[in-house]
């Protein structure tokens, strides 16, 4: 077959124009439909058609805006006369036993449209609006995160403990049977930048599961009881996806303690706090979800939140040590060109007390003003700058 055949359009086709034509078809037929089909009417005096009512000689009516359509008894012509717009006419009518029809205007059947298309575009935006803030896309699953321990430098201990999570996690009903249940929840306290977020995927890298990551951000939305829905889909994925990893960044974000001052802000705080709580008490030993949470700031979360039970575990990620800071120095100075004077050593005592992500901002400022100088490497000059700018 000849490729000129196999032709494909990529062209989206509007269906905006259908609907108009449509609605305009549908007006016509409203408005003009009863003339196509009731035939012509012959046309009489009100003043006839009052007096044929008295005698009782009208069957029925049919009332509009401009015109009175009748018919008489005994006969199937339909006649016509104007439509005086008489607030007793309808009255007259019933007393002298006539049926009576009223019909609508245009306007009026126009207004009934408009308000039933109107009513249909609002419930397409709410549901568009819904779907955007409440989409099943929300969390996604993610399955390698492409980190292990091999990434985190230092926090040993807390490597080691969690490697016996990670066990019980993969076999929850085998230590079930030895009377070890896994973790709900464990809380990862600790300044910023010390690689809180950065120990949680590796340790969905480390035991291969699923990682749903989540920050306080997520559940934050401009209509009200949007917050809770989030925290009942996240956890519902997490069940699906059992065995899974559920990382919620910045958790002092949603997790502070329930304020009753009864603002909406407060309120809608309260709402996602009791979803977590529920959420969490619904977890049993053999679910396979654990909850990975970092905080800055443990005193501000909500007690209820963090008691055992829902978070049986609260780990202090600290500031690197000395160690820890020689092998920092090294990871971020590879590819940069240090002076005799730089050691890793050296450095990693000048940087004390510093952050992980302190470090790594010191050493690219360093480079930065290093380049400005026209200089090819690092001294101690361009850190010490770094360090006092930052």
């Amino acid at each position: 077959m000849s490729n000129r055949l196999k032709i494909k359009s990529n062209k989206k086709i509007s269906v905006f124009p259908f609907v108009l034509i449509a609605l305009v078809l549908v007006l016509g037929f409203v408005f003009f439909g009863d003339g196509l089909f009731e035939g012509k009417a012959a046309e009489e005096s009100y003043k006839s058609f009052y007096e044929q009512v008295g005698q009782g000689k009208i069957e029925s009516v049919k009332i509009s805006s401009g015109k009175i359509k009748y018919t008489k008894i005994g006969s199937e012509e339909k006649f016509q006369t104007e439509n005086p717009q008489s607030p007793t006419l309808q009255e007259y009518l019933l007393l002298n036993n006539v049926s009576v029809k009223i019909e609508e205007d245009f306007s009026q059947i126009f207004s009934n449209i408009m308000d039933i298309v109107f009513y249909l575009i609002l419930a397409l935006v709410v549901f568009f609006v819904f779907r955007k803030f409440i989409s099943p896309n929300t969390f996604k699953s993610v399955r390698r995160t492409g980190v292990t321990f091999d990434d985190v430098v230092g926090m040993d201990s807390l490597k080691h403990d969690m490697k016996q999570v990670m066990d019980i996690m993969k076999h929850p009903v085998e230590y079930a049977k030895k009377g070890i249940r896994m973790p709900k929840g464990i809380l990862l306290e600790g300044a910023p930048g010390n690689g809180k977020t950065l120990f949680a995927k590796a340790l969905a890298g480390e035991s291969k599961v699923n990682f749903i990551p989540a920050k306080a951000t997520d559940f934050e939305s401009m209509f009200m009881a949007i917050g809770p829905l989030k925290v009942k889909l996240l956890f519902k994925k997490a069940r699906r996806k059992a065995p899974c990893i559920v990382f919620i960044d910045e958790f002092d974000g949603i997790g502070t303690r329930r304020n009753y001052s009864g603002s909406a802000i407060e309120t809608e705080n309260t709402r996602i706090v009791t979803a977590l709580l529920n959420e969490l008490d619904g977890f049993e030993p053999t679910n396979g979800v654990l909850v990975l949470a970092a905080t800055n700031s443990i005193s501000a979360l909500d007690e209820a939140l963090i008691r055992p039970g829902r978070f049986d575990s609260r780990v202090s990620v600290p500031y690197p040590d000395e160690k820890a800071r020689v092998q920092l120095v090294k990871m971020y100075t590879e590819g940069k060109n240090l002076e005799a004077d730089c050691t890793s050593e050296i450095l990693a005592k000048k940087f004390a007390g510093f952050s992980c992500a302190k470090i790594e901002s010191v050493l690219n400022k360093s480079s930065l003003i290093s380049n400005q100088k026209g200089k090819s490497s690092i001294g101690i000059s361009e850190i010490e700058s770094a360090m006092k700018e930052l």
